[in-house]
């Protein structure tokens, strides 16, 4: 499945780009004066297809695994919140599932890897393994567990679009991916874990150091290959990481918008614009992370985020928030007038 819907993936509709921007530049307004708003429709257009796109039909999808990295004492939280926060989030009961309601977003809560056995109606059981292995050690997965948990994100993305999902989120649980995020983006831009390694859930400053040890060690012991983004989430990725990046694949794939979170979502993105440049086209970045490594995942994408909130949850919590922002970009394009329909020639 992942190599035919990567060779699937086709560029975005820069003729339909050229015509919203036409018609948003002639709106009855001074030119420019709404901003990235005028960006994001005209990002959509091209995405669709459509002159007058709409994101009303919104779906968050969260991939929820656990890291073997855990036992290396890298996170401030016992790893069974993994197993927990799983079953909240679909409930409404976490940031983003709370943030889903308000914004009338459906959940895809997605079990790939969590270590605890889930028998639970709101949560879609795609366990790939019980967690990664311990990266310190080895690999955390193979080849073919990376390319299954790949392909687990493109099949819910294409579920959620199939359900009539016009937009989609990236979102994310399990305790410990600030370091497998962390040392994934490390090995793609050749930057030290030292410079990129962040709090995550308020890990204890005082064990930073650590922290950027363990990752360091993770890279020396798989010497991932830095031009293989499958090579480097099998050795120090994650399940979530994998997923994530699937569901931009698909999404792409399917021609709908995909919001990026923060810090960990972003990795993914960069992942999957490995595997197929014309992915990133397709995302919308949403929000800048407080994590120390979110800025460098950024702007190695070259992305251009338009909130700012001081946030750092996760689970798609800021990509969640960017949603009516879009929203109103669609809007925007839709109800307002131009210049000629609003008869100003006759004054």
């Amino acid at each position: 499945m992942l190599k035919k819907v990567l060779a699937g993936i086709t560029e975005i509709d820069r003729d339909m780009m050229a015509t919203v921007r036409n018609r948003v530049e002639n709106l009855n307004k001074p030119q420019g004066s709404l901003g990235k708003l005028e960006d994001l429709v005209i990002q959509v257009s091209g995405i669709t297809g459509e002159a007058y796109p709409m994101t009303d039909e919104k779906a968050l999808i969260v991939m929820c695994a656990d890291n073997g990295v855990c036992v290396e004492d890298i996170a401030s939280a016992p790893q069974n919140v993994t197993y927990i926060q799983t079953l909240n989030i679909p409930r409404g009961l976490t940031g983003a599932g709370a943030l889903a309601k308000q914004m009338n977003a459906k959940i895809y809560a997605v079990d790939i890897g969590v270590m605890t056995d889930i028998e639970d109606a709101y949560v879609i059981n795609k366990k790939v393994m019980y967690g990664t292995h311990n990266m310190t050690k080895g690999p955390a997965m193979s080849r073919d567990e990376a390319i299954k948990a790949l392909e687990v994100g493109i099949e819910i993305a294409l579920k959620a679009v199939d359900n009539g999902a016009k937009i989609l989120a990236t979102g994310e649980m399990g305790i410990g991916n600030t370091s497998t995020s962390t040392a994934v983006l490390s090995v793609i831009t050749g930057i030290d874990p030292s410079e990129i390694t962040g709090i995550g859930a308020n890990f204890p400053l005082e064990k930073l150091a650590h922290k950027a040890d363990v990752i360091k060690r993770s890279i020396d012991i798989n010497k991932p290959n830095a031009d293989d983004p499958l090579d480097i989430l099998s050795k120090v990725g994650g399940l979530d990481i994998a997923g994530m990046a699937g569901t931009m694949i698909g999404g792409a794939y399917k021609k709908v918008p995909i919001i990026i979170d923060g810090f960990i979502s972003t990795v993914s993105a960069i992942i999957a614009c490995k595997l197929n440049p014309l992915v990133r086209d397709y995302l919308i970045p949403s929000h800048y992370s407080l994590e120390k490594g979110a800025k460098i995942a950024t702007d190695y994408l070259n992305l251009d985020p338009f909130l700012d909130m001081n946030m750092r949850l996760g689970e798609g919590s800021g990509a969640l928030l960017a949603f009516n922002i879009v929203e109103a970009a669609c809007y925007m394009n839709l109800e307002m007038i131009t210049f000629e329909e609003a008869h100003f020639d006759a004054l």
